[in-house]
């Protein structure tokens, strides 16, 4: 395959979906699903979306689907399970999605491993931190005593977050205040390994963090980015290295 073959080609993003009892007509049934702003931002940045609904046999399935994914989204959903972080369960912590935070752990330790880009949203930054040994707050007015991340009925919060200067946020974002729409009543307690937090809200509230300079592309963001439909920055990021990530991996013929 030339080389212009290379640089046309579309990058595989996969994001991950919910699986949950959904109606459509006269059907009432488990389903996977997820919002379309999600999907149509990936393709709208110029890449290609995939679904990746929780399975069974979490770590094989997973190693299949990376080997022909260029890039991962870990997506917004339900609180991951406390018992992964060793804490008590809170009253009103979401009932545990076992099947999805196996599917998902799978998938992320498997894009570090391929070295596959990450971009992680909300509950999906909540997983990494958990995937690398932190823990979450679950549930943020006991911690910070404020509803300001989730108001409720659907609508999304307006926070405004510092993005640090000379990060890899700062590239696509620029430093200093943004803000963001927010759906959470969790959020960060202890840091996982390796996470560097590159945004925060004046409470200290962790709203963003990244990968180290040795390790695979890895973003995370307490927001949703998928929301503000105008700004596509972060979505054209991972694309951008998913497309890399792609033409390195093929131009060596070497699987992920």
């Amino acid at each position: 395959m030339a080389s212009n073959d290379f640089d046309s080609r579309r990058p595989v993003i996969g994001l991950t979906t919910y699986l949950e009892q959904a109606k459509q007509g006269v059907w009432d049934v488990r389903a996977a699903f997820l919002p379309q702003q999600y999907f149509d931002s990936v393709t709208s940045a110029g890449g290609v979306a995939v679904l990746l609904p929780p399975q069974p046999h979490a770590q094989d399935a997973a190693a299949a689907v990376l080997d022909v994914l260029d890039g991962l989204i870990l997506t917004g959903g339900l609180d991951v399970q406390p018992e992964l972080y060793g804490a008590p369960r809170h009253p009103l912590t979401d009932p545990a999605r076992p099947e999805r935070d196996n599917w998902e752990l799978a998938l992320y330790r498997g894009a570090q491993e391929r070295r596959i880009p990450v971009l992680a949203i909300c509950r999906g930054l909540q997983l990494v931190n958990v995937a690398r040994g932190g823990t979450l707050h679950q549930h943020l007015p006991d911690a910070l005593g404020t509803e300001r991340y989730r108001i409720g009925g659907g609508v999304f919060a307006e926070n405004e977050v510092v993005v640090q200067d000379r990060t890899r946020l700062a590239g696509m974002l620029g430093a200093g205040p943004f803000d963001v729409h927010s759906y959470h009543h969790q959020g960060i307690d202890r840091l996982g390994a390796g996470l560097v937090v590159v945004a925060a809200t004046d409470d200290g509230l962790v709203q963003a963090f990244e990968s180290g300079p040795d390790e695979a592309y890895l973003v995370g963001v307490q927001w949703h980015p998928e929301e503000n439909t105008a700004d596509k920055r972060l979505f054209e990021g991972l694309v951008r290295e998913a497309s890399a990530f792609s033409q390195s991996r093929r131009s060596t013929g070497v699987h992920a």
